[in-house]
């Protein structure tokens, strides 16, 4: 079953709920046979971890058709799955349950992922990535946009901002945009701003800013969403990308990480280009089995048209479902946006609030009376003061905040009473853990000093406080890939400085790292009756691994291997 743009659009509190539609397909949106005739298979010989309370672990599993029917002995099994089931043996590889990610951006993925990655992972130095943009210029057709992402000059040697001075130098003919690795800033050359109306007179966006020499002309940087989307849109190549292209380009991703062992993507920006309209075109990856990964949408609350569009939380089934609202509160801590108690370490200012506070108040109370999960982005410490504050208010208001499970998003410095206050309104932080190893060096020589950043990602004091976190890349921010996470998280090491130990009191064990990015997952988006974890009766969703990574060392766990991945009952990944 498909809806039209029209369909969607005009039907108002009606239009979603032809995702409940999907209910006649399927508990998973898909058209199932008769169980009698839905095919079983067992995996045995292997280790088996289900994710369980007491973490155990057994020999065999099996599945019928897209849910798990047993676990446990072979004989206890076979029982359950019959003698003419299939048996598939494991040859002593490990198996758990699929992979969430918790915190990624499925448009940027889609829609920009095919741009050239200049980032320091990439290209370590400023004039490599000058030459690599005179290379993209002398491939692009003239009159076309020269276009590049993952541009962050936080870990280039030596550290330098992209201005219209530079990008001018090597771009002088044809407009050029360049995404910063934050996603929270863009540079753009003379042309791209003239294109765009932004000149000394144009005034700042609502929680944004732009980039102004000292004499108050633009210096081409365009820090925050709302600074820069709207360029984003001008581009011809990335709009029909995201408009006529975005099914096939959405089912790539779902390949993506299905090759990683990922069996569900939370997408923590929906409609943050186009708005509602989005949602029709995730629903159509999902035809004929041609998507390989479950997605949990955050819509943007910054797009206009939900309401109208008669969005609503929990709509949707097991394959692709609404699960929250998103309010992006402050910006980048590397790229000194995120809002902050005190100046950063090198540079004398509090970043910028890309909501303020009151505003955030009565935000959290009306939404999180219509029943939204709110998940709130806060890098920066004064940023998490008022989401705190917000949810407060919110259950001051008689909004029963605990059952939303709020969330805050990155949650990068963390002091003891934010904790605490977290706990009490039963929120779950999320990390985005990489900036442990790809940026830690950074946080504490320019960021935020040596002393503030024993507050980033706070892994092991969220755990020992009975909070359920999560870990997540924020891709395309930094790479996707849940075993590197669970690396991170378990060694805390540096890329810069392999030998160096960030905040070794936060590290925490495999199995509280894997909890974070399977059952905590599910639980953060309120999937944990279908996903998370392997139980009889739960969806078929899990990877399989070429090693246990409760055996490697913790720097080694990035390097396993992974063997197969099966989403709703379908292998949809073999190395």
């Amino acid at each position: 079953m498909s809806f039209n743009r029209r369909q969607f659009i005009g039907g108002g509190a009606g239009a979603l709920a032809g995702l409940s539609l999907w209910g006649c397909q399927g508990e998973s949106g898909r058209e199932t046979a008769d169980p009698g005739s839905t095919r079983t298979i067992v995996f045995n010989n292997g280790t088996i971890l289900p994710v369980d309370p007491l973490f155990s672990e057994f020999p065999a599993m099996a599945i019928r058709g897209n849910e798990i029917v047993a676990i446990g002995s072979l004989d206890v099994v076979m029982a359950a799955a019959g003698q003419d089931a299939e048996i598939m043996d494991l040859n002593g590889r490990t198996v758990l349950p699929g992979f969430i990610e918790p915190h990624m951006h499925f448009a940027l993925m889609a829609g920009l992922g095919h741009l050239r990655d200049i980032g320091p992972f990439q290209i370590p130095d400023f004039d490599g990535v000058l030459d690599a943009l005179s290379d993209i210029r002398a491939d692009t057709e003239e009159g076309a946009w020269v276009t590049a992402r993952q541009y962050d000059p936080i870990l280039l040697e030596p550290p330098r901002d992209l201005t219209i001075n530079e990008l001018d130098s090597v771009v002088p003919d044809r407009p050029a945009f360049i995404l910063n690795a934050s996603g929270h800033i863009a540079y753009v050359n003379s042309l791209a701003l003239e294109l765009a109306g932004i000149n000394r007179d144009t005034p700042d966006p609502a929680g944004a800013e732009f980039g102004r020499f000292d004499d108050g002309t633009p210096n081409g940087i365009l820090y925050g969403p709302n600074a820069h989307m709207p360029v984003i849109m001008l581009i011809e190549d990335i709009s029909n990308r995201m408009d006529t292209g975005f099914v096939d380009a959405g089912r790539e991703v779902g390949k993506q990480a299905a090759a990683l062992g990922i069996t569900t993507l939370c997408d923590q920006a929906t409609g943050a280009v186009a708005g509602p309209p989005e949602l029709e075109k995730y629903r159509q990856m999902f035809a004929d089995d041609k998507m390989d990964a479950r997605i949990r949408s955050y819509v943007f609350s910054s797009q206009p048209g939900w309401d109208q569009a008669g969005v609503r939380p929990g709509e949707g089934d097991a394959l692709m479902r609404i699960a929250g609202w998103k309010i992006v509160t402050d910006g980048s801590n590397q790229g000194f946006t995120g809002r902050q108690r005190e100046p950063y370490y090198t540079r004398d200012t509090l970043g910028i609030y890309y909501v303020e506070p009151s505003d955030l108040q009565q935000m959290a109370a009306e939404r999180g009376a219509q029943g939204w999960q709110l998940s709130m982005h806060g890098n920066g410490d004064a940023a998490i003061d008022s989401i705190l504050d917000a949810i407060e208010h919110a259950d001051a208001e008689g909004v029963d905040v605990r059952a939303l499970r709020c969330r805050i998003e990155h949650c990068s410095i963390l002091h003891d009473e934010q904790i605490q206050r977290m706990r009490s309104f039963g929120m779950g932080p999320s990390f985005l853990i990489n900036h442990v190893h790809y940026w830690g060096h950074v946080m504490r020589d320019q960021v935020f000093g040596p002393e503030k950043v024993e507050l980033l990602d706070r892994c092991k004091a969220v755990d020992e406080a009975g909070l359920n976190w999560t870990i997540h890349t924020d891709s395309p921010v930094s790479p996707l890939g849940s075993l590197h996470k669970l690396r991170v998280a378990v060694a805390r090491d540096l890329w810069k400085e392999p030998e160096t130990i960030l905040a070794p009191q936060e590290r925490v064990s495999v199995e509280s790292a894997i909890r974070a990015i399977t059952i905590n997952a599910a639980w953060q988006c309120h999937s944990e009756d279908e996903i998370g974890s392997l139980e009889p009766g739960k969806l078929a969703d899990f990877v399989v691994l070429d090693q246990d990574p409760r055996s490697v060392e913790p720097t080694a766990i990035s390097d396993i291997g992974v063997s197969e991945t099966w989403m709703d009952g379908r292998q949809v990944f073999e190395s």
